[in-house]
């Protein structure tokens, strides 16, 4: 299981409380969706170190992330309605339509095959299962410079600094529900979808 970006994430685990400060008000607005969806079976690709598990007040929750560091963190903060593993989320071992929703938050431009997460995605999820994509988007106005600028250098730090949602050929099989901005000139986007 182990792959580079793998091996990055259990080194950055100790640092990524400082990215949970940056990100916490685009998670919270997630969570407000997500909370109120009917109780459901909910996976969650990429928990990290499981700093937002709290904001979680409804379903039933299967964390899943590769890095084995990050896992062993967010274990601290598991409680009872959610059960972490170390898995992979370009090979998920569920069975088809498993799941009622999966949350991918700030995890689909830092895996190394976003594809094939989508697929694996599509896959788990029940017939008109929603899926909750966080995460930054290069925009179409001039701030789409300052994304290819960034491109060189975000691939030592295991993200794609430039992506386009459409570039992705497995998310036309969802169908958009919802898309949340937050603000003219962020690059991040709240996209919630359902399996057709």
């Amino acid at each position: 299981m182990s792959k580079p970006s793998d091996n990055f994430y259990n080194k950055f685990s100790v640092f990524y409380p400082l990215v949970d400060v940056f990100l916490k008000p685009q998670k919270q607005r997630l969570f407000q969706e997500i909370n109120n969806c009917p109780f459901e079976n909910l996976l969650e690709i990429g928990v990290g170190n499981g700093a937002h598990l709290s904001f979680y007040k409804t379903h039933k929750i299967t964390g899943i992330d590769t890095s084995l560091a990050m896992i062993e963190i967010a274990r601290k903060k598991q409680n009872a309605n959610v059960e972490l593993m170390q898995m992979d989320g370009e090979n998920l071992l569920f069975p088809d339509c498993y799941f009622d929703y999966v949350v991918l938050s700030h995890v689909i431009t830092v895996v190394d095959n976003s594809e094939k997460v989508l697929e694996e995605t599509y896959r788990v999820l029940k017939p008109n299962g929603k899926v909750f994509i966080l995460n930054h988007f290069t925009p179409k106005n001039w701030l789409r410079h300052i994304d290819k600028s960034f491109n060189g250098v975000s691939k030592i730090f295991h993200f794609k600094s430039v992506f386009y949602i459409d570039s992705i050929k497995a998310i036309k099989k969802f169908t958009l529900l919802k898309e949340i901005e937050f603000g003219k000139f962020s690059y991040f986007k709240l996209l919630i979808f359902c399996k057709s």
